[in-house]
């Protein structure tokens, strides 16, 4: 099977499973979990789900702004950054990891938010698939337990075994999310087709604003989404 997942284990600039401090986290956070893949895929999911926080105002146009050593640093990543190093993670351990990308349609995200990209549609969301028990399985380590709470929604949970992927509700029974375009699987990340596909739905202009606000502030965010309103 390595010879046949051999690009889904290996290292990349930006997946850099190969880093000390990656190699680090994962042994600390399995502590000699047992030679199961299952449940070494779980530990590393919740892992980077609730100590990786969710935020979306972070840089997105270069390879070092998904870099998996870069997201464990800073312990802040949108879905693409905390992918990624779920993704690291799952190759550390000898899991084919991989990482796909959906556009989401989010029902409940903040009024901010939503003003700042101009649209409820999340263009290429990114998870990961894990090959486990001979097959492929999702795992969306996005949102931090305490940002589910705070839009009253069920924490994603995972269990090596099903799909793990955004509900389409909230627990008050509102829209949630709802996937409207597969975008598929890659060994890396695909910075470049990424960025193509926020100009194509948020705009050039929009886009290029963006990079230049986070080109003036060394890369620092001007907006704080852990205190934003939920619509």
């Amino acid at each position: 099977m390595e010879h046949q997942f051999q690009k889904y284990l290996s290292a990349t600039e930006i997946i850099d499973s190969d880093n000390q401090t990656i190699i680090d986290y994962a042994a600390g956070v399995l502590n000699h979990t047992a030679g199961d893949p299952i449940a070494k895929a779980i530990k590393l999911y919740y892992a980077v789900r609730d100590v990786i926080w969710y935020d979306p105002y972070l840089p997105f146009f270069r390879p070092e702004h998904y870099r998996a050593s870069n997201v464990l640093k800073k312990g802040r990543g949108f879905c693409v950054g905390k992918a990624s190093l779920l993704c690291a993670l799952g190759r550390v351990c000898g899991i084919p990891s991989r990482v796909g990308f959906a556009t989401v349609r989010n029902h409940l995200a903040t009024k901010q938010l939503l003003e700042f990209l101009g649209t409820d549609l999340f263009v290429y969301h990114g998870f990961v698939e894990f090959y486990l028990a001979d097959k492929w399985v999702k795992a969306t380590p996005a949102f931090n337990i305490e940002l589910c709470r705070k839009h009253k929604v069920i924490p994603l949970e995972f269990n090596g075994r099903e799909d793990s992927i955004f509900q389409p509700y909230s627990c008050e029974k509102k829209q949630f999310m709802e996937y409207v375009d597969d975008h598929g699987t890659y060994a890396d990340i695909p910075v470049d087709e990424i960025v193509n596909g926020w100009e194509k739905i948020y705009g050039k202009e929009r886009v290029r604003q963006w990079i230049e606000g986070y080109e003036r502030s060394g890369g620092k965010a001007s907006r704080d989404f852990d205190k934003e309103e939920v619509v």
